[in-house]
């Protein structure tokens, strides 16, 4: 049995996201083969699935949104990219096609969630799930102008579907889809907390420990910033900032962030479904910088006020080092959210291979 997932480049959550999922399926189904299509990196694909085998096809199936920076979207610069992959994408079906009928096994397609994967349903007549809690076109639509067309596009693929595997935190998703809802989507610690505390040299109590991050684009803050919370002790993926400030630590490469959420309350954030879903599995307090130019963004302050503890800063408490970690944060309104999200849809993947299967 071939699994072959599209995902989407558009930022490491999703890959994240497909990690945890794949790797808890392996669990079900250790002899299925694991075939990730994505222009994300085979290092980070290694550390997020661990010791689960996998092989890379380094395809891109979307575009999603391309950023200015780590809070911000370039409209034009994601048109042009739109149009780039436009032109690309026959090429690249036709290669993907012939690759796949090649290796004679059963296929089951899955995509997070790059609309593209429908041309790879029909060209293969294979069924194809999709899995998010999004999909571009309720994106595109947002951003509204010549992003109208490509809306329809997104909109039009999706339906062409077989099922969707419902992540929470979600937004419409009206495709007229059999639909699976599951809990939050994290993945599993590998490492246990006192291997960690060992490792990084660190003492601070795991109340007074707090870890920033702002995806794979990441954020330059001046080191001055961290000196006026000397109580507390930072966890970061800039390099730069260890040497400047002293209660600073630089996250390992080969550590993911899901590691160092056993050692924090906290996490200092933008909105980001795979981070909001780890964070919320350990028990974490999330510090939520407002993001402008991306529709996810309010679905998921909303649904953190919701489910998560919580604290709101704007972009510019940020900048001034205002991130009101000496206030108690805030409760949310409603109960917390199943952790057991990626168990659920590996066992949709397992039922619906199983029945390619014929069992």
């Amino acid at each position: 049995m071939l699994i072959y997932a599209c995902i989407s480049g558009h930022g490491y959550g999703h890959g994240s996201r497909v990690a945890a999922v794949l790797a808890a399926l392996h669990q079900l189904q250790p002899d299925w083969r694991l075939v990730l299509s994505t222009p994300l990196s085979p290092g980070f694909l290694r550390l997020a699935l661990g010791t689960v085998p996998f092989e890379h096809r380094p395809c891109r199936w979307d575009v999603g949104v391309i950023q200015a920076d780590a809070l911000g979207a370039d409209p034009e610069a994601t048109l042009q990219a739109l149009d780039r992959l436009e032109r690309q994408l026959p090429a690249q079906l036709e290669s993907e096609c012939s690759w796949i009928r090649s290796q004679a096994e059963p296929i089951l397609l899955l995509s997070d969630v790059a609309p593209a994967a429908a041309q790879l349903r029909e060209c293969l007549q294979a069924p194809l799930l999709w899995m998010g809690n999004f999909g571009w076109d309720v994106i595109y639509r947002a951003m509204g102008g010549a992003f109208e067309v490509w809306a329809e596009r997104c909109a039009q693929a999706y339906r062409l579907g077989t099922g969707l595997i419902r992540c929470p935190l979600s937004m419409e998703m009206p495709w007229g889809l059999p639909t699976t809802p599951v809990g939050l989507t994290a993945g599993r610690p590998r490492h246990s907390p006192e291997d960690l505390r060992k490792r990084l040299g660190l003492s601070r109590p795991r109340q007074d420990t707090v870890l920033m991050g702002f995806g794979g684009m990441g954020l330059e803050l001046p080191h001055q910033l961290f000196s006026l919370w000397p109580a507390v002790h930072f966890l970061v993926s800039d390099p730069g900032l260890q040497a400047e400030a002293s209660n600073v630590s630089v996250i390992p490469a080969d550590l993911r962030p899901l590691e160092l959420m056993q050692l924090c309350s906290r996490v200092i954030t933008k909105p980001g479904y795979s981070t909001f879903c780890e964070a919320l599995s350990q028990g974490l307090g999330i510090h939520l910088v407002h993001r402008e130019g991306f529709a996810e963004a309010p679905v998921l302050e909303a649904a953190l006020q919701r489910h998560g503890q919580h604290r709101l800063l704007s972009r510019a408490q940020l900048q001034a080092g205002d991130w009101e970690l000496d206030q108690p944060l805030r409760a949310p309104s409603a109960e917390p959210l199943a952790d057991d999200g990626d168990r659920q849809a590996a066992a949709v993947l397992q039922r619906e291979g199983l029945a390619l299967l014929g069992w």
